[in-house]
């Protein structure tokens, strides 16, 4: 999907899904973008691997859930976020960012 037809589209709209083996020192890099994102509010960017950056509005309250499973030798941590976006006011779009 070229730039343009992503730009409008509504979160309700989109699912970007990522599967990838990242360093700590990166996933720490990525969870901090996030943390600086909800940190700040409103609008936000999150940077995703291969130079996409998806933007969308932050509200003062969200609902949360946190899953740590151990199974075996293997452990899983999942941190999901949910909100709202019925106030219109909530888009997300998607870009190609270039340095």
């Amino acid at each position: 999907m070229s730039d343009e037809a992503w730009k409008g589209t509504r979160m309700s709209d989109v699912k970007l899904e990522q599967k990838q083996s990242l360093s700590r020192k990166e996933a720490a890099v990525w969870l901090h973008a996030l943390s600086k994102a909800f940190e700040r509010g409103g609008e936000a960017e999150l940077p995703m691997p291969g130079g996409a950056i998806v933007e969308f509005r932050l509200p003062e309250q969200v609902k949360a859930e946190f899953e740590v499973e151990v199974d075996g030798d293997e452990v899983e941590i999942e941190v999901e976020f949910k909100w709202s976006t019925s106030n219109g006011s909530a888009d997300a779009e998607t870009s190609t960012h270039e340095d």
